[in-house]
């Protein structure tokens, strides 16, 4: 009997690997976050944010969003999913200016891109599926993050809003029953 390397069957299919595109859009620093799914399991690629100076012209900030948010994406030319957070009411006049602004922005960057948002998940309930309850603060959620995506809890996320753009990804496949937590 011959040993030596096995060859693999050319014709096996490999399992399927789906990668997911959250946003957390603000115009101070909107945040990204890449997650790979294989086999239900989901594994954090990349997170990024693009932190903007409020004295800076409002025109120049949604510039920079922009700009980042086609740097990020353009690395995911075909991710299964675009998700952000909904967002209803405006607390005031400039406050629905600067967020639909920022949400512009980035819808701007995306199609330079050839993508769009595909779905949107409510800030409660990504607060109650990653941080553990409604009421959850920026830091239960970023726990949750790193408990479901398995990371150790010493990782630490450069700016709370890579850690909401990753939970807004989860919230999403969890809600889809993508992966199994």
């Amino acid at each position: 009997m011959r040993r030596g390397k096995r060859r693999r069957n050319p014709t096996a299919k490999k399992p399927e690997i789906d990668i997911y595109v959250g946003l957390d859009i603000s115009l101070s620093s909107p945040g990204y976050a890449a997650i790979s799914v294989r086999n239900r399991k989901p594994t954090l690629i990349k997170t990024a944010a693009v932190p903007t100076d409020a004295k800076q012209s409002d025109g120049l900030r949604y510039s920079l969003v922009e700009a980042g948010t086609v740097t990020f994406v353009s690395q995911y030319p075909d991710p299964a999913a675009v998700v952000r957070e909904d967002y209803k009411r405006p607390a005031s006049k400039r406050q629905g200016q600067v967020i639909f602004g920022a949400w512009a922005a980035v819808d701007t960057g995306l199609q330079r891109c050839g993508l769009r948002v595909t779905d949107e998940v409510n800030a409660s309930t990504v607060k109650l599926i990653v941080g553990g309850h409604g009421k959850a603060d920026k830091d239960e959620v970023a726990a949750g993050v790193r408990r479901i995506l398995r990371l150790s809890d010493d990782y630490v996320f450069a700016t709370d809003d890579e850690s909401d753009a990753s939970a807004i990804v989860l919230t999403y496949l969890i809600e889809k029953g993508l992966i199994d937590v």
